[in-house]
């Protein structure tokens, strides 16, 4: 499902708008730095859902982009039987930023889904933008015609937030087969939380504010759906989405974040809340992704904090866009990753298998597993509130410690960069960013094993409980 807030650079301490949230995913979770990459003229991509989708379809080949940007992005293995390795979104070398968030369609929509549908899933799309675009709209205009040229395929809706350093755009998709999408942008001013994307009232016309394709209204009417005479609002969530509105938990933190915007700037410290607070991520979070976005003196410097599952009981820790590569501990593992009990282990440094995910490499293993320990921390944080009080507390003096420590390191790649040395740069980006992953992975073991013991000795583990989803809390 995933969730995903905006906060727009007027109402932030550091002057700067903000892109953070989290994913839902049950599969396993990996960190990713993908490089600067050049294609032949007569490459290709495969996009798509296969049969064995919850809504079915063909995997299909779409033209690849000559050059696709740097990026750094969280990939996962299962949803929906969506064909994996899935994207939810990250950051590129120019400053876009991605997030997936569901967005059911109505029903009508999804049943006259052709069981043969063919186009972009709401991964390809992420993943792409992250490849191609250079700005949020350009981010809209991609999705767009890809959109238009070679269809959609859904499991019921989906939507993104595309954020770039002067503005935003929530973009949904709607499942039916009609090439149907709407875009609304966000600017300087405005708080925007999704779960699911949202978008309501638009003009009938596109505008500077909302986009939309040019059969988008008259579908409606063709449908029965909307009589332009009735000098009703074309309202998008009541049309073509559940009908159900915001979900209030999002009113709830938009409220809460408008608060503290009235009484003093947003920091750093409220936008982490935002997606760590108890009362919006439960059991079921994957991970989670704070994105400063800014426009630094050079696009290795750009940074994503990375928390490894849901962030109310794991630290954010930076990533940076010019590091080099990602500690085994948080790449691909064989923990929770779809259709890997029936492979061998990998004994090859690379190896991939069509539409799958790559085969884990036998040294990866060797490492520890952060989804896992990170994971073992959370079930045992939510059975015990004085370990989940312990636990968040110390999560956030860290954060607070590499906020103060993460200027220093950024201005001494910087200095590195102005002087040519760029290899250099890379490796003080990657040594330190190893650094405060082990530091974080380190402590997580420590509580794990205080615990476990504590609740064993106890007799107090739940091995029963239902894990609570975040609705729940509503």
């Amino acid at each position: 499902m995933s969730y995903g807030i905006y906060i727009g650079r007027n109402l932030t301490a550091d002057g700067h708008a903000w892109l953070a949230g989290y994913g839902d995913e049950p599969s396993s979770h990996w960190l990713e730095i993908i490089d600067r990459a050049e294609h032949g003229s007569d490459s290709t991509i495969t996009v798509g859902v296969g049969p064995d989708s919850d809504m079915p379809g063909h995997r299909t080949e779409i033209p690849q982009a000559d050059v696709t940007a740097r990026h750094m992005r969280v990939s996962y293995s299962y949803y929906l039987g969506v064909p994996a390795p899935i994207t939810n979104g990250g950051l590129n070398e120019y400053g876009v930023a991605v997030r997936d968030i569901w967005s059911t369609s109505c029903q009508a929509l999804i049943d006259m889904t052709p069981k043969d549908q063919t186009g972009p899933n709401y991964s390809d799309l992420a993943r792409i933008v992250l490849e191609r675009a250079h700005t949020a709209r350009e981010g809209v205009d991609i999705m767009a015609r890809l959109i238009a040229e070679h269809g959609y395929s859904c499991y019921g809706g989906n939507s993104h937030i595309i954020a770039d350093p002067d503005e935003a755009w929530v973009v949904i998709q709607f499942s039916g087969g009609k090439g149907l999408w709407v875009a609304e942008r966000l600017g300087a001013d405005d708080i925007r939380a999704s779960r699911p994307g949202y978008v309501g009232v638009v003009p009938t016309e596109p505008d500077e504010k909302f986009l939309y394709p040019d059969h988008f209204i008259q579908t409606a009417v063709d449908l029965g759906w909307y009589d332009p005479a009735s000098d009703q609002p074309f309202d998008v969530n009541s049309i073509y989405g559940d009908g159900k509105g915001p979900w209030k938990g999002m009113a709830w933190v938009e409220a809460e974040m408008r608060k503290r915007a009235d009484s003093a700037p947003i920091t750093f410290a409220d936008v982490c809340w935002a997606i760590q607070t108890e009362r919006l991520t439960g059991d079921t979070a994957g991970y989670g992704q704070v994105v400063p976005l800014v426009h630094p003196s050079h696009p290795d410097l750009r940074v994503m904090w990375h928390a490894p599952v849901g962030p109310v009981t794991a630290p954010l820790v930076p990533v940076f866009l010019g590091q080099t590569e990602v500690p085994d501990e948080f790449a691909l593992h064989r923990y929770l990753t779809t259709g890997e009990a029936h492979r061998f282990l990998d004994r090859r440094k690379e190896a991939t298998a069509p539409d799958t995910v790559s085969h884990v490499p036998q040294g990866v293993e060797v490492s520890d597993s952060a989804v896992y320990q990170y994971k073992r921390l959370m079930h045992l944080a939510f059975q015990d509130e004085d370990l989940l009080k312990e636990v968040w507390d110390h999560w956030r003096l860290m954060e607070e410690q590499l906020a103060e420590q993460l200027p220093l390191v950024l201005r001494s790649a910087q200095l590195l960069l102005q002087s040519d040395e760029q290899e250099l740069a890379r490796r003080v980006l990657t040594r330190e960013s190893r650094t405060w992953l082990g530091q974080g992975l380190e402590d997580c073991r420590a509580f794990v094993a205080a615990g476990h013991a504590r609740l064993r000795l106890q007799d107090r583990l739940n091995r029963s409980r239902k894990p609570l989803a975040p609705e729940q809390f509503w």
